[in-house]
């Protein structure tokens, strides 16, 4: 009994280390830690509100509905 959980055990490492490897190889990103003071990259699309342009664009919008105008079209 003792010689087949440790077999079992054995068996499980070696599937967990192989889905480790696959795992590490398919994430990008760096592959050493970050020093200090480093941020990691942003990963994925980045929000509208990060946008310089949109934000300018929704400024001048508030701007111009505090004025009491009506927006175009409205």
């Amino acid at each position: 009994m003792l010689r087949f959980a440790f077999y079992l055990a054995f068996i499980a490492a070696i599937i967990y280390a192989v889905f480790w490897v696959l795992d590490r190889r398919a994430s990008p990103g760096p592959r050493r830690p970050l020093g200090p003071g480093q941020k990691p990259a942003p990963r994925g699309p980045v929000g509208p509100d990060d946008d310089p342009d949109f934000l300018a664009q929704l400024e001048r919008r508030r701007r111009h509905d505090n004025n009491g105008d009506q927006p175009p079209g409205s």
